[in-house]
């Protein structure tokens, strides 16, 4: 596989997909920048990854992030298709575990993205797991996100992360966080409240397991969304989803869109607001780290 690097330490690592497949085209260029200003408030430099006709690139520039914008379908890559679109010279937007491991290629250790993905709803009926969550179990990154997407099995998911080994940190936190919401009825595994405590932590953790380690940061209090009313609206895209057949990868961008509308961009303002947060949060954590 082709890699071209173009991250200037201290670097943050962001995905493609959120921008690409997680919003609307027309906000994706602005949220691009407001992301790469959050993590250069913080003190470090933006690393956005993708792969450009099929060359992953780390620390892709506008015009290559206009490529796939303006592209009229353009793939996500998962652990298991990231050597098959490079092969065949595809665009493709990284997912949570695709950036993470061309972020631990480049030598990237800080990642800052939204919710990762986890143990779906319904799980022991029809097996749906992340490659997310094993990502983190192979590749020496801290992921800077608000916990795991709110549409998930939360309790499995933790569950998982246990199993896995990685270990969770809430950020000014002891409870894990849920997305759009800033707490869920399952524990963190360790609370920090001091950023430079929590870099001479993953200074060693990440070298010493080589593992991945999630640092859960909530949701800004200003921003979070109203538990039942979140649940009222993701009952029924669910329901939307089955009655119109979706099944298997098709379900999370169907729900997360469906919330977006039925929130009237609520959802949509929310997810904003979390990504930017941990990107700024993402950026002090790399520069101390230098």
């Amino acid at each position: 596989m082709q890699i071209v690097r173009r991250s200037v330490a201290p670097a943050v690592a962001l995905e493609t997909t959120l921008l690409v497949h997680g919003v609307p085209r027309s906000e994706a260029r602005a949220l691009s920048q407001r992301l790469e200003k959050a993590v250069r408030d913080g003190g470090a430099n933006p690393a956005l990854i993708g792969l450009v006709d099929g060359v992953a690139t780390i620390g892709m520039t506008s015009q290559e992030l206009d490529l796939l914008l303006d592209a009229p379908d353009v793939p996500k890559a998962n652990t298991a298709n990231l050597g098959v679109l490079a092969h065949r010279k595809s665009h493709a937007a990284t997912t949570v575990s695709t950036t993470m491991e061309l972020a631990a290629l480049a030598g990237i250790r800080v990642f800052a993205t939204g919710g990762i993905g986890g143990v779906h709803k319904g799980y022991d009926t029809h097996f749906d797991v992340s490659a997310d969550l094993t990502a983190l179990a192979r590749f020496p990154v801290a992921v800077v996100c608000s916990g795991a997407k709110s549409i998930l099995d939360i309790s499995a998911t933790r569950e998982a992360l246990e199993t896995l080994g990685v270990t969770v940190i809430g950020y000014q936190t002891d409870c894990f966080p849920m997305f759009y919401c800033r707490e869920s009825s399952e524990p963190v595994d360790v609370r920090f409240d001091d950023p430079e405590d929590i870099t001479r932590f993953i200074s060693h953790e990440l070298a010493r397991t080589g593992r991945g380690i999630m640092i859960a940061n909530p949701i800004p209090a200003d921003d979070e969304l109203d538990a039942r009313a979140l649940n009222k609206w993701t009952t029924k895209a669910f329901a939307e989803a089955q009655k119109a057949g979706i099944s298997g990868r098709g379900v999370t961008p169907f729900v997360l869109g469906r919330l977006h509308e039925l929130s009237e961009g609520t959802t949509l303002r929310a997810n904003i607001a979390l990504i930017e947060n941990n990107a700024r949060l993402a950026g002090a954590l790399a520069a101390a780290l230098q």
